[in-house]
């Protein structure tokens, strides 16, 4: 069974950083896609970055700068760095592991059976 453990999350100033953490179990970590998901209005799940087993990256336009994603796979640990962090981006936020190359950057909330998601941790940045 794939378990998605998430960490990290809590409230901040806007400017401040928080770092997620996310400790998978039950597949094979580097041959699958890791990500962060939030969640937007309407139960929609926007793809906020993603790493590849072969290190590929994708960000969102709007945190790209100041959000870092790595990984560390001996660990099954998958990190998201979050700097500079603006009112916008309070959500939640969910970690999610993903058949390897399928990265969506929109999905229902938990809506995909291909993708295994954790149970979310919230953001909050207030102004």
């Amino acid at each position: 069974e794939v378990q998605l453990v998430e960490s990290g999350g809590g409230s901040v100033q806007a400017g401040g950083s928080l770092t997620l953490s996310c400790t998978g179990s039950g597949f094979t970590f580097d041959h699958s896609d890791m990500g962060w998901y939030r969640q937007a209005p309407r139960n929609r799940c926007e793809l906020v970055s993603s790493i590849s087993g072969g290190g590929k990256i994708y960000y969102l336009p709007s945190v790209k700068g100041r959000f870092t994603i790595s990984q560390d796979i001996p660990k099954n640990r998958v990190y998201l760095q979050m700097n500079s962090l603006k009112p916008e981006d309070t959500a939640v936020y969910i970690c999610v592991a993903l058949p390897a190359g399928f990265v969506p950057v929109s999905a229902p909330c938990r809506g995909l059976r291909e993708v295994s998601w954790g149970q979310g941790t919230q953001v909050n940045v207030s102004s």
